[in-house]
């Protein structure tokens, strides 16, 4: 390989860092990787989070001190959230999406990964709690989107099924009641899924009374883990009291009226 110039560096550190969010690189070893002096490389870096930031393409950090070193924080201005929200409302409420049974049709929305890799980053700054050291979903819809909130923290997702499976182990059960339904369901976890005392972040795509994410939680706890946030991507406004109470959604649906065909969501 021949003498490699300083914008083909710069473009490689780049890629490095934001394919591998919220993970500390140490600058001795970018230093020796790249083959370039600190002072040299602490400059690329400043040009890397001058660049990402004039456009809102989120923040690089660096720490000091012995365990110190350089990471990417995938985030993004509120202003700019906000629009995104407003634009994907819009595209929500299309007579078009209503379903019988007043729910919307939104696979499409769900699958895509373009919006999917910019709700996770979302419901990753909306997260106040610890940085999680895993996510936790339920199958089967919430999956993609929890999938891409793993992305953005750079951590392994865990999801709790219906029926356990042999072929995932022995696994962690429990009864739980849903919500809207008041039916009693079952919920199960793979033992080695999700170590004690984990930190963890709940992720569904929808929630109505909460019974789905009271049973996610009531799982986490089983285990052990730490459960630092819930969130979900919709929560219907009624029934205004949720089986759970510390959570977060980035839209809330008021209503659907099938014969006016018309959808009432807004950002939350």
């Amino acid at each position: 390989m021949g003498k490699i110039r300083r914008i083909e560096r710069v473009a490689a550190l780049t890629k490095e860092l934001v394919d591998h969010p919220y993970e500390l690189y140490s600058f001795t070893d970018f230093c020796k990787r790249y083959d370039v002096a600190k002072s040299t490389l602490s400059e690329d870096v400043q040009a890397i989070r001058n660049g990402l930031a004039a456009y809102d393409l989120g923040i690089v950090e660096t720490l000091a001190g012995a365990a110190g070193g350089v990471r990417f924080i995938p985030c993004h201005t509120k202003v700019s959230d906000e629009e995104f929200l407003k634009a994907l409302a819009v595209r929500m409420a299309e007579p078009e999406r209503i379903l019988p049974g007043g729910m919307i049709y939104m696979n499409d929305l769900l699958l895509t990964p373009k919006l999917l890799l910019r709700l996770g980053e979302i419901i990753m700054s909306r997260n106040k709690g610890h940085v999680p050291e895993y996510v936790m979903t339920v199958e089967t819809k919430g999956i993609p989107l929890a999938l891409f909130v793993a992305r953005a923290y750079n951590v392994p997702l865990v999801m709790a099924r219906r029926e356990s499976r042999i072929t995932e182990g022995s696994a962690v059960s429990i009864n739980y009641v849903s919500g809207s339904t008041k039916r009693i369901q079952a919920m199960s976890l793979p033992k080695r899924a999700l170590p004690a005392e984990a930190r963890v972040l709940i992720v569904d795509d929808f929630m109505k009374a909460g019974g789905t994410a009271k049973g996610l939680r009531d799982l986490a706890l089983e285990v052990g883990a730490e459960v630092v946030g819930t969130g979900f991507l919709v929560a219907t406004r009624e029934p205004e009291h949720k089986m759970v109470d510390d959570y977060f959604s980035l839209f809330v649906l008021h209503g659907v009226d099938d014969a006016a065909r018309t959808i009432d969501i807004r950002p939350n």
